[in-house]
């Protein structure tokens, strides 16, 4: 009983320390949106009255972004089909390679986007394979079960333009760490507001979405 209480008490302390975060950062804005964010100067507010769109810029050389794939489901769990949920793989230009993103894009476009992206992570945070090489990606490619023209798109750049779009995107937002949500077209948020706890941070991003749809 007393560590239900301690729990609850913890979740409680989260949710006033995110309302009290909230009301410090969006004074005097529109207050129908809860949860810390900021909104995207420029960029139209989105929401067809059904379905939210997430944009999720990550990347995966960050360890974050991996750790961050076990709150994702709960935060679908709790809307079924009432999210729309987007990747936009990055990466810093000091660290990493676009080749894991282009990987990753030209997956989903073979409809194995989810699994790309669980065996990318796989190789680079618990494999500590380096998924800038080439050989490795047409590796993970082959043990997923994608064919030989997937090497030959990668090699070509087939995907190069759509990764860089990704990038461009992520400045004109101006996202300046992963993972970063974009949500509804013009929310933005992030984890570092709450020092980076993910669990304290999928409560900020439930608010928001919640607050979209009642």
């Amino acid at each position: 009983m007393k560590m239900m209480s301690k729990r609850v008490l913890g979740v409680t302390v989260s949710l006033v320390i995110l309302l009290v975060m909230s009301i410090s950062l969006h004074a005097g804005t529109s207050p129908t949106i809860a949860g810390v964010h900021t909104k995207l100067q420029g960029e139209n507010f989105k929401f067809d009255g059904k379905t939210v769109e997430v944009m999720e810029f990550m990347s995966f050389y960050c360890h974050t972004c991996y750790d961050f794939e076990r709150v994702i489901p709960v935060i679908k769990g709790n809307f079924p089909k009432k999210i729309k949920w987007k990747i936009y793989p990055i990466y810093w230009a000091d660290h990493g390679s676009p080749k894991p993103g282009e990987a990753y894009l030209l997956a989903e476009e073979a409809g194995k986007g989810e699994v790309m992206k669980k065996a990318l992570f796989e190789a680079q945070m618990v494999q500590k394979k380096n998924i800038g090489d080439v050989n490795v990606l047409e590796d993970i490619a082959i043990r997923i079960g994608l064919g030989p023209e997937f090497g030959k798109k990668l090699r070509n750049g087939e995907k190069a333009t759509e990764a860089q779009k990704a990038v461009d995107m992520a400045k004109k937002y101006g996202v300046n760490e992963t993972p970063t949500l974009i949500i509804a077209g013009n929310i933005k948020t992030d984890a570092h507001p709450m020092n980076h706890d993910l669990d304290t941070f999928k409560i900020n991003v439930l608010a928001i979405i919640a607050s979209i749809l009642k």
